[in-house]
């Protein structure tokens, strides 16, 4: 699919920057609202860390999509009559915008922690598509789930609520586990987070294990410090860090006791040496005996040789 911004494909033979492939539902191209407009590429912030990230509004709005590029090197696309040498290819996942939405309730709640209109509260100079999100058709019927709301004066005001936030997360963590089962999904502790591996004998996964892992995939849309209150919520234990083994000492040269490391034995010099003159083997008890007087020291052999005087 194409957005409604790209350009004409170029002549037979070019590459064209504004062409992309796409793996996306069919519900991204149902029919718009309004004539003339589309699906809809932006950039928006990452909930979980911030950043700037790529979504898709469908043609009405209605929905809203993640979209995450997969890449290898050397690959591009014959898109019609044309090269497209940009060769990744594009998955649109459909997401719960209130996610999106969540970051800035707790962003309003730090700067202000007052009932404030929702659209007030997606107010973003970086960012000004986040407006959209109030299109979604998800939202006014899901943001109960996370603020507290009053009514004034024909116009409602809302207020975000960590303790409603935290139910409603639980029950994302819920539901994800019971997919998780219903496609038999490994969820071992050997397994990465982002890694599916699906098996019909799910061996040693506890219900902690499912939780856990159903935990680390709702972590991915909500801010740090969310992700770890909802663990807490959920009692999950917290995981054990092996302890790094120190690093081996280097024993310095000394004349001190050596104690062996495997071995309560004592030895120090003194004791080596008296060993080693306790235990002389038979020829160097007969050589002790020989009588060496008039012998020459073996060392006066390989002395420095005088000079002849002249």
């Amino acid at each position: 699919m194409q957005s409604k911004r790209q350009r004409a494909a170029g002549p037979a033979g070019k590459s064209d920057g504004g062409q992309r492939v796409m793996v996306a539902p069919v519900s991204v191209v149902n029919p718009p609202r309004k004539a003339g407009s589309g699906p809809l590429f932006t950039r928006l912030r990452n909930p979980s860390t911030g950043q700037a990230a790529l979504y898709l509004f469908s043609s009405d709005a209605g929905q809203l999509f993640e979209v995450k590029a997969y890449h290898e090197e050397y690959r591009s696309w014959f898109i019609g009559q044309t090269v497209q040498q940009d060769g990744r290819l594009l998955f649109a996942t459909p997401v719960d915008p209130l996610f999106l939405v969540l970051f800035y309730l707790a962003k309003a709640e730090k700067e202000q922690g007052k009932f404030q209109p929702l659209d007030q509260i997606l107010v973003d100079a970086e960012f000004s598509s986040c407006t959209m999100l109030l299109q979604c058709t998800d939202i006014s019927k899901s943001i109960h789930h996370v603020v507290e709301e009053k009514e004034t004066g024909g116009r409602k005001f809302c207020k975000y609520s960590e303790e409603k936030t935290l139910k409603w997360l639980t029950k994302k963590v819920n539901q994800t586990v019971k997919v998780l089962k219903d496609h038999d999904v490994s969820v071992g502790g050997k397994v990465q987070s982002a890694t599916f591996i699906s098996s019909k004998k799910l061996i040693g996964a506890t219900e902690e294990d499912y939780i856990r892992y159903a935990h680390g995939l709702i972590s991915e849309y909500i801010a740090e410090d969310l992700s770890t209150t909802l663990s807490k919520y959920l009692r999950l234990p917290e995981v054990a860090v092996p302890p790094k083994e120190p690093l081996p000492k280097k024993r310095k040269m000394s004349d001190a006791p050596v104690e062996a490391e495997e071995d309560y034995t004592k030895f120090n010099t003194i004791d080596l040496k008296s060993k080693k003159a306790n235990k002389m083997s038979a020829a160097q008890k007969a050589l002790a005996k020989v009588d060496k007087s008039g012998m020459k020291a073996i060392s006066s052999f390989f002395g420095s040789k005088s000079k002849a005087t002249k």
